[in-house]
């Protein structure tokens, strides 16, 4: 199986760390960010000792919400890590990766959209549900735009 996507020589990469401090609200872009391990992305309102800590998202699924017209970025999926480069529904729960200066492993793909948000309204359908993954930090780090993300 192969979890990276056609990119040539490019390697998987974060393109964006986002953050709210309150549930609820679009996540707005950081210039970076710091993994706490039993917590998450310090400053980040969803952050707790749980095993949704960290959402990640890839660039190629909110590419798909562009198409159908919708003008969305980074962020806009409440999603903690934007990515490039790497399958992340591919991946399997316990897989592990290193994001940045911190290490993580994957807890749950996707996840259950108990309310139909503002992009399912707008557009029908929503990534997040069907193509977010979930991680929990095992190695504190810190996180840019920019930084490797490595299958371990």
């Amino acid at each position: 199986m192969n979890v990276y996507s056609d990119l040539g020589s490019q390697e998987a990469r974060v393109v964006a760390v986002n953050l709210s401090e309150k549930k609820g609200e679009r996540k707005r872009p950081i210039s970076w960010g710091q993994l706490r391990v039993d917590h998450g992305l310090v400053g980040d309102a969803h952050a707790g000792n749980w095993h949704r800590q960290v959402s990640l998202l890839a660039e190629e699924s909110i590419a798909k919400m562009q198409r159908l017209g919708l003008d969305v970025a980074a962020g806009d999926f409440a999603e903690n890590l934007t990515t490039k480069g790497i399958d992340l529904v591919a991946l399997p729960i316990g897989t592990r990766l290193s994001i940045g200066d911190a290490l993580v492993e994957v807890t749950q793909i996707g996840k259950e959209c108990h309310t139909r948000c503002a992009i399912y309204q707008q557009a029908g359908d929503c990534v997040m549900p069907k193509e977010g993954i979930f991680v929990r930090v095992v190695t504190a780090g810190k996180v840019e735009s920019g930084s490797p993300v490595i299958i371990l």
